[in-house]
């Protein structure tokens, strides 16, 4: 794998670590901003929205500069976001913060994917991508549970100096690590022709599901603070323990879906799903047991970003004429669940439904990606019958 994909990876472990550490840090936000545990809980879904809006439009601007520069002009928007973020007293710029910084991460997303597959070329396509996700999984391991760790002993706004600090190094290796121009010399494709090509049912309904896996994700994954603190019964200092559990059964399953998905996606896709709905509805019934909350923890991330990775590159499967905009795609499709679950689980606490509720509702969206997936299998296998001479083409 060419080093320039893992100094990809780095760049998205700094802005990983800013997407998902407000996790640990709702609390504390809530009380310095005066405002309630579900608002809190609403930057993350702002960030996700950020990066949904920004993914196809930086995408597309994308497509014209040379890639180095797109990259460190989009991590540099972050890092300004994240500094204005440390300084305000207000909610909602906090909030426009998160929306200008998701925005940034969108474009760099969007730009890395197709960068890191031009790089590793088509035969390691999952293991490139594996390698780009694994930034965020890194993040969840050690960026994450740090920001908490920074949260309870200095507040809040360290967490935020931190990630914009982190940041800088990745700027340094993306200069040395990149070309300066495009990594690949093929013609180019119309954006009118690769947004056709995205327009595919197939193709759409996947990213309805990659929707859903990761709103079930991220509903839970949002408030794992309240539900270990108030739940499981932990204290506030096992809340960073708790999200680097998550981290590090998510880098185990990033790992080991990019060593099987470029041979073997469908039985992944297929076992990581079912195996997803059947922990989350696990986690919520055995949530006040510490040993089987933890345990469950770290399967469920490593089944969460297994999978989702996995999807990742279905999604380039099927739109192989789309070289730019179904990187784009995929990102928006993730955070569509990353905005609609923490969303969902908002509503759900909001309700007074109890701090196991937003388990509940990621084990009820698993259940809708499945039966989304079993619409896929089953239309698959009915083109194929129908013409078994293109049953291996992409729709």
């Amino acid at each position: 794998m060419p080093f320039a994909v893992y100094v990809l990876g780095l760049a998205v472990f700094a802005q990983g670590t800013s997407e998902f550490m407000l996790s640990g840090l709702l609390s504390g936000i809530a009380g310095d901003l005066n405002v309630s545990l579900g608002a809190a809980g609403l930057l993350t879904s702002a960030f996700a929205v950020g990066m949904v809006a920004g993914a196809p439009l930086t995408a597309l601007a994308g497509r014209t500069w040379p890639r180095r520069r797109a990259l460190l002009f989009f991590l540099g928007v972050f890092v300004a976001a994240h500094v204005v973020g440390a300084l305000t007293s207000s909610y909602g710029v906090l909030l426009a913060t998160r929306v200008a910084g998701a925005l940034a991460n969108a474009g760099f997303w969007a730009v890395a994917l197709v960068t890191a597959l031009a790089l590793a070329g088509p035969d390691r396509r999952a293991r490139a991508t594996a390698v780009v996700v694994g930034g965020v999984t890194v993040a969840c391991v050690v960026g994450v549970p740090a920001g908490a760790a920074l949260g309870e002993l200095w507040g809040w706004r360290s967490a935020f100096w931190a990630v914009a600090l982190v940041s800088v190094p990745a700027a340094v290796a993306l200069v040395v690590a990149l070309p300066g121009g495009r990594p690949d010399d093929a013609p180019g494709v119309s954006a009118r022709s690769e947004l056709r090509a995205l327009a595919r049912p197939r193709l759409l309904l996947t990213l309805l599901v990659m929707a859903l896996v990761q709103g079930a994700t991220f509903c839970t994954f949002s408030y794992l603070e309240p539900l270990v603190t108030r739940v499981t019964g932990f204290g506030a200092g096992w809340v960073p323990v708790v999200l680097a559990l998550f981290g590090v059964g998510s880098f185990a399953g990033v790992t080991l879906a990019g060593r099987l998905a470029d041979t073997r996606p469908d039985a992944v896709i297929g076992f990581g799903m079912t195996a997803l709905a059947v922990g989350w509805a696990a986690l919520a019934l055995t949530a006040a047991h510490p040993v089987a909350a933890l345990a469950l923890v770290l399967l469920q991330g490593a089944l969460a970003f297994g999978t989702g990775t996995t999807l990742i590159t279905r999604v380039f499967h099927l739109a192989p004429d789309a070289p730019t905009m179904a990187g784009s795609f995929a990102t928006a499709a993730f955070n569509v669940g990353a905005a609609a679950g923490p969303w969902l689980g908002g509503l759900a606490l909001g309700a007074g439904l109890g701090f196991r509720a937003p388990v509940w509702v990621s084990a009820l969206l698993m259940c809708l990606a499945l039966a989304g997936a079993g619409v896929l299998s089953v239309s698959w296998r009915t083109r194929a019958a129908r013409r078994p001479g293109r049953a291996g083409a992409a729709e």
